[in-house]
């Protein structure tokens, strides 16, 4: 049966995926807990953090773009059992980190001007530039952590950095509950102690994924010696990760001007935007999960003699995507007036979610299938192309429509989540169209 041929890789894929899934949801719960503690604080306090996450999101987001560049090459070179190609794409990824990271923190204190032209209330916009700074500085830490953490999915060794991360993610709230609150002798610093309980924790995540790879039997010999430099690995890195910054962000860029839409709009119309956003986010998660298991497993398969193979695992990853998409599409239809209700008692911001997240249902498989069939086209190493369709479907499709029909129509906040559908939708359509070309191709 040519069904079987695919769902004989689901135990391997979800051995891959689970981890990083994990990790994912992990730093959502973080995330979760942040808000809520901040939140006691005050309306401003919250409202703070929330604008300073904004731009850390974008500039992690590009962060997160270039490391990915890592994973193919290390799962190419992990194929072919190449270590030494595996040890340079890792030490060269690992200096490209570390730049970007020290070039995203300088992006984000030059960007502190712009947090005064947005037209947000004096006193949120002084919480909020301390809180970035802090948190900006730790992406240099943060970018350290993601070249080791690429480099060792690219050996389809996803647990370690789950470890670190769920050991690291457990540290931040019991840090930010000391230093927000000052409890215990420590000092009560409010917003700025939320800053440093992420600053400390991405500082510990580093060291404990170090240890780790450094001991574990399968990546030590990665560690005994540093590769030279080498600007035509250099390159390598930078032709995927650039590209790949770009995907993330013009997608980031779509769904951040969903929240200032809705704020427009607004009071309870951001509040009933930002609960259906958190339920797509964990969502998506899974979809993250599988897409990086594509990245590796296309990338296992990237000889030429090995083209059936990485056509048959990336079939099944696609069809995996596919049907927790309509599990969660079908929990988020029957599930639309009651899982408001998790975050909040006012009946008509609960009316409100409950219409985005019938739109949300709509276009779950599209957003796992173009993340999962991305993914795919990474392990490939065909960036530039994907680049191009984000952003046709997001910036040239999907905004224009959230940005007409949410203000100069009838449909209100439901027409941002319009745009919202109407773009991922092409770049599901867009992205699978271009791997089956691709894999059309003589080997």
């Amino acid at each position: 049966m040519i069904l079987s041929q695919y769902t004989a890789e689901f135990k391997r894929n979800l051995t891959i995926a689970l981890p990083i899934m994990a990790g994912q949801v992990a730093h959502l719960l973080v995330a979760l807990a942040d808000n809520i503690m901040v939140g006691k604080l005050g309306a401003a306090q919250l409202a703070a953090v929330s604008l300073g996450n904004t731009f850390i999101f974008i500039a992690l987001s590009v962060g997160m773009g270039l490391s990915f560049a890592i994973t193919p090459l290390v799962a190419e070179a992990d194929g072919r059992k190449n270590l030494e190609v595996a040890r340079a794409s890792f030490h060269n990824g690992f200096i490209m980190c570390a730049v970007s990271g020290v070039l995203l923190v300088l992006m984000l204190f030059l960007a502190e001007p712009l947090l005064y032209a947005m037209d947000q209330p004096i006193e949120v916009v002084q919480l909020a530039i301390p809180y970035m700074r802090i948190v900006g500085i730790s992406l240099i830490p943060l970018m350290l952590f993601q070249a080791m953490k690429q480099f060792s999915d690219g050996l389809s060794l996803t647990r370690n950095a789950m470890i670190a991360t769920l050991i690291a993610n457990i540290i931040n709230v019991g840090l930010n509950y000391l230093l927000i609150y000052g409890t215990f002798g420590f000092p009560r610093l409010e917003v700025a102690g939320a800053a440093y309980g992420t600053l400390i924790s991405r500082v510990l995540m580093v060291i404990f994924l170090y240890f780790i790879l450094k001991n574990s039997d399968q990546t030590k010999m990665y560690f005994v010696k540093f590769s030279r430099l080498s600007w035509e690995y250099m390159k390598s890195l930078l032709n995927l990760g650039l590209p790949t910054a770009l995907q993330m962000l013009f997608e980031v860029s779509l769904f951040t001007s969903a929240i200032f839409l809705s704020g427009v709009l607004g009071t309870e119309h951001q509040a009933a935007n930002q609960i259906a956003l958190n339920l797509s986010a964990i969502t998506f998660m899974v979809g993250v999960g599988l897409s990086v298991t594509a990245t590796i497993r296309v990338g296992n398969h990237l000889a030429p003699d090995r083209k059936p193979d990485l056509i048959r695992i990336a079939r099944s990853i696609f069809l995996m995507a596919i049907i927790i998409d309509v599990f969660f599409a079908l929990l988020f239809y029957f599930g639309r007036n009651m899982l408001p209700e998790l975050y909040i008692d006012d009946p008509y911001v609960i009316e409100l979610a409950s219409g985005l997240l019938l739109i949300a249902a709509l276009f779950q498989i599209s957003d796992g299938l173009q993340v999962v069939v991305l993914g795919a086209l990474r392990g490939l190493q065909d960036v530039w192309v994907p680049s191009l369709i984000c952003f046709v479907a997001y910036t040239m499709i999907g905004f224009p429509i959230s940005y007409y029909s949410s203000l100069h129509s009838d449909y209100g906040i439901n027409g941002i989540w319009l745009g919202l559908l109407a773009g991922l939708s092409v770049s599901a359509i867009m992205m699978y169209l271009r791997f089956r070309y691709l894999s059309r191709l003589p080997a």
